[in-house]
């Protein structure tokens, strides 16, 4: 019959099916505004699951990049050989990365977010000083530190590590077996880099990891020392 109302199962109902609803009913201003709201939060919810659902799965699937360079007497992985290992397994769970840079005075901050495709994003930024190591000018100085601030918050973002590439390729894919500090070791000493005024990124190239929760426990009390005397000095 023209008249028959379709049934829908309560658990199924989303706010679009209220705000027909309400439209069919003749709802006030008022009462569509407030249905209007309640999709908002709605559709940022599924985005916000969806994007935690795609960074678990590539986070799961995410190769470690190999150490292919080598500066400042320490090997590391290259920013365009990562993006380059990792962009085909991005876009296949619908996620994108971009990087912002500012600078304020002698401090550059490079703030990097990754988005999924149904809109919601989340950012996390590092700070350092330019790179005036060697006979860089001012502009190269920039540019290093920048690089270098983009590949870390790359890294820190996405979950990235880095292995150590063996020279005849015996060593593929093995990963150093030391064990490294736990989430609550981690937590504390990003607290304490950030009371006493370090640098994340430095302490990282001092400690030669990719992310302060790399770091090897048995050099955990020693970090936390070398923190304390810059506190004191």
């Amino acid at each position: 019959m023209d008249n028959e109302i379709t049934t829908i199962p309560a658990a199924s109902i989303t706010p679009m099916d209220l705000i027909v609803r309400a439209q069919h009913s003749n709802a006030s201003i008022d009462q569509m505004q407030q249905l209007f709201d309640l999709q908002l939060r709605y559709e940022a919810n599924e985005a916000r699951k969806a994007y935690n659902d795609a960074m678990a799965n590539f986070r799961e699937k995410a190769p470690a990049i190999a150490k292919t360079r080598t500066g400042h007497n320490i090997k590391y992985a290259g920013l365009s050989e990562s993006i380059e290992a990792i962009q085909p397994l991005l876009s296949q769970f619908g996620l994108s990365h971009q990087w912002k840079t500012r600078q304020d005075g002698n401090l550059i901050t490079v703030e990097c977010t990754v988005t999924h495709r149904m809109g919601h994003s989340e950012s996390t930024s590092l700070s350092s000083s330019p790179d005036t190591s060697g006979s860089k000018n001012a502009i190269q100085a920039i540019g290093s530190t920048v690089s270098y601030l983009e590949r870390y918050t790359l890294y820190a973002i996405l979950g990235l590590s880095s292995r150590d590439m063996d020279d005849d390729g015996n060593g593929a894919g093995k990963k150093d077996d030391a064990p490294i500090i736990t989430e609550a070791q981690a937590s504390d000493l990003l607290t304490l880099i950030e009371n006493v005024g370090a640098d994340v990124a430095k302490f990282c190239v001092y400690w030669k990891i990719d992310a302060v929760k790399y770091l090897p426990a048995a050099k955990f009390a020693s970090a936390v020392k070398m923190l304390e005397k810059k506190r004191g000095a």
